[in-house]
């Protein structure tokens, strides 16, 4: 048996085309703002990965970039200025930090309604209440996926690798609410394999280069890859991102399996998109937010 390979960007695709069509409804269009300090490649290029996505919508994006010696108080500043412009309706972090500064403080002096990256602990706190608006966009990336698939969340064995807070812990939560028995592993979990071979539903968000094998996934299962790996090539020969899974091993097993990249990758930055437009409708007043 060989798996179906889950890409994301069709998915992705149909959700901005109905986000665009919405936003065209709109009396302005939202406006998001990512916020860098320092320079890191890897959020340079997903800066321009936002840029991108917005500009295919219609949202307005502004990267508005700050020193790698500010102070924290001095981000804490910069974010609380935004938070309070009225033309502003989502703002971003851009990870990772620069050396010394708390990333988790960061994001909390954010104000929760324009938490485009759904990080913030009032949001947080609403995905474990079932009330999830504005969720981690990684992990409603992929319960999206997961849906797409076809899968039947309710009453599968659902095993999480990881338990990150912007990936693990809030894609079991989701899951668990969708009526999925779900297990969350770590890399110290004794046996991963006891755990991983039961799912049928497996989701991989742990960091490690292809950590779960073919033998450790139960045939026919929904894979689900979050990580993003570079591994160098051997005697001169160009590197590769691998993920967390062994593709090839698992696609051989897998009933369905998202590939390394182009799988979780173009969902992540839709929902993105799609918590800009669900706080900009919610601080125009056309949606209520939940009490927590």
């Amino acid at each position: 048996m060989t798996a179906t390979i889950l890409e994301g960007e069709p998915i992705a695709e149909r959700m901005r085309a109905e986000l665009k069509a919405e936003i065209e409804r709109m009396e302005r269009p939202p406006r998001l703002v990512a916020v860098m300090a320092g320079e890191d490649r890897g959020a340079r290029a997903y800066a321009r990965m936002q840029a991108a996505a917005c500009g295919q919508v219609g949202i307005e994006y502004e990267l508005q970039e700050l020193p790698a010696a500010i102070a924290q108080e001095e981000l804490h500043a910069a974010l609380r200025r935004l938070s309070v412009e009225p033309l502003v309706d989502g703002i971003i972090l851009q990870m990772p930090l620069p050396d010394g500064l708390d990333a988790s403080a960061a994001q909390a002096a954010i104000e929760p309604e324009k938490d485009a990256d759904g990080v913030h602990p009032h949001n947080l706190g609403l995905v474990a209440q079932d009330q999830a608006t504005l969720a981690p966009c990684t992990a409603q990336g992929v319960v999206a996926l997961i849906e797409a698939s076809g899968a039947e969340i309710r009453g599968a064995e659902v095993v999480v690798v990881g338990r990150s807070v912007i990936v693990g812990k809030p894609a079991a939560l989701m899951l668990l609410d969708r009526g999925a028995t779900v297990t969350v592993c770590r890399s110290t979990t004794r046996d991963l394999a006891f755990h991983t071979s039961r799912a049928d539903i497996l989701v991989v968000a742990i960091g490690r280069a292809q950590m779960i094998r073919g033998e450790q996934i139960k045939p026919g299962a929904a894979v689900i890859d979050v990580g993003m790996n570079y591994v160098p090539g051997e005697d001169g020969a160009k590197g590769r991102y691998v993920g967390d899974v062994a593709f090839d091993e698992a696609k051989e097993v897998a009933g369905v399996i998202t590939p390394v990249p182009g799988g979780v990758g173009p969902m992540t930055v839709t929902m993105l998109l799609r918590n800009t437009v669900e706080a900009a409708k919610r601080q125009r007043g056309s949606l209520d937010w939940p009490v927590a």
